[in-house]
């Protein structure tokens, strides 16, 4: 179907059909991002071995830089990232800023996950949802003339999903040393008011057409440029060489874990995309339940804790569960998509992005007169370095020594695998990856 020409109005973007298709889509890519970002902080663990916070933040930035390089290049190779800078060059700015947000929010994780916990960290980092549901509103008209029940479903998530974070917080004082559980609570807090506001460049880069592929390329500078300003200024420069020439056997999980986020986030970015942030973040919230998951089955971080402490921490994550739900089925009314469709106009006219590119990619197609994606030798080279470097940390590593339970481990690996084929099939064939 040909993208509408440059006149075409704001409200006659997408079609019904098409409107339900993407609200299939973008559901089953919350879900897909919660079980792979949840997954990625796996490797945190090995926080309680002694390696410091900034090292294990540094390490998995490097991981996911190679991420965001190699696998765009690979799904549609650079000539796509190139094209889209082209029609939007103001993304990369915003871009930058939104990966300086990310390092610091995710240091801040590895902290809250060193005094409290994997379990009870992620759903208080997951707060993010609520500054999602608020800048959505304010900047981008979500939920504008959505209706009484549309917006009783996401205030009433949100409030549900608060009173789950006051269990996770309570039970936070038998799980963590008495003397850091409170400094974990505000880490983890912390870094949900960082990711909750940096998810303000997604959507404008979103409305404006640029494809997530090519935001999260860029995104990518600012997350290596603040990190390596952190770990400087925290370690020193010799500090930092010589724990990482002492960590060399973990590198390559920590990297690991950098890559496998990444991989959740390009789902994430998918999701807030075609649902907005204000649903889309509370989906691939579920990345707590993911974060339980692996916590207590795999590392068996409750074990030992008395009734009271599992009861506080399985009931809060269930009800901040039910809050992602209620947000997640209050689906977007026509009246709702007209005022984001305003949004993006408006957006458009702001940066000078023609209208037809923005019509074209808000609906998930191709834009008139855009060519072909192809893959060049340039992308088999990045994703051939990117391989090669992840091997040869690989050949270094070794198994860290603590608690850890296979069985469930291949499990939830084996459930991750399914998703990611069934939701990229999805996404392929309803969207190409625009």
């Amino acid at each position: 179907m040909p993208a509408e020409s440059a006149s075409t109005s704001p409200t006659q973007f997408q079609d019904p059909a098409r409107h339900r298709s993407l609200q299939l889509l973008s559901i089953l890519c919350g879900f897909t991002a919660g079980a792979w970002l949840g997954a990625a902080e796996a490797p945190t663990k090995l926080v309680s071995i002694g390696v410091s916070p900034i090292v294990i933040s540094l390490i998995m930035v490097i991981g996911v830089f190679l991420a965001r390089w190699s696998l765009p290049a690979l799904v549609l190779g650079t000539s796509s990232v190139r094209a889209d800078v082209r029609r939007a060059p103001h993304l990369i700015l915003w871009a930058l800023l939104a990966g300086c947000l990310w390092a610091v929010a995710n240091t801040l994780t590895i902290f809250a996950i060193r005094d409290i916990g994997l379990s009870i960290a992620f759903p208080l980092w997951n707060s993010n949802s609520l500054l999602g549901i608020f800048w959505g509103f304010l900047f981008f008209n979500e939920l504008r003339q959505a209706g009484w029940r549309r917006w009783a479903g996401v205030l009433g998530g949100a409030l549900v999903m608060c009173v789950g974070a006051t269990f996770l917080a309570i039970a936070s004082a038998s799980q963590g040393p008495s003397a850091h559980s409170l400094n974990g609570v505000w880490a983890a807090l912390g870094a949900g008011v960082l990711w909750g506001t940096m998810y303000i460049p997604y959507r404008k880069a979103y409305l404006t057409g640029m494809n997530p592929l090519s935001f999260v390329t860029f995104f990518t500078f600012g997350e290596v440029g603040m990190m390596t300003a952190l770990a400087l200024g925290y370690i020193g420069v010799s500090p930092i060489w010589h724990v990482l020439v002492q960590a060399r056997s973990i590198i390559f999980w920590l990297m690991l874990g950098g890559f496998i986020w990444v991989i959740g986030d390009l789902f994430q970015q998918y999701a807030a995309k075609y649902v907005g942030i204000s649903r889309g973040i509370p989906l691939s919230n579920t990345n707590q339940l993911w974060g339980l998951l692996w916590g207590i089955l795999v590392f068996g971080e409750l074990h030992g804790k008395s009734h009271t402490t599992y009861l506080e921490v399985i009931g809060g994550s269930l009800l901040m569960m039910l809050g992602v739900g209620a947000i997640a089925l209050s689906s977007a009314t026509s009246k709702e998509q007209a005022h984001w469709k305003e949004a993006a106009q408006r957006e458009g006219e702001r940066y000078g992005v023609a209208a037809d590119y923005v019509a074209a990619r808000f609906e998930g197609r191709q834009a008139a007169g855009e060519t072909l994606p192809s893959r060049s030798v340039l992308d088999w080279l990045l994703v051939a370095a990117a391989s090669a470097v992840l091997l040869v940390f690989a050949a270094m590593a070794r198994v860290p020594q603590f608690s850890f339970r296979w069985g469930p481990a291949l499990a939830l690996i084996a459930a991750l695998l399914l998703l990611l084929f069934l939701c990229g099939r999805k996404l392929w064939r309803t969207t190409r990856f625009h």
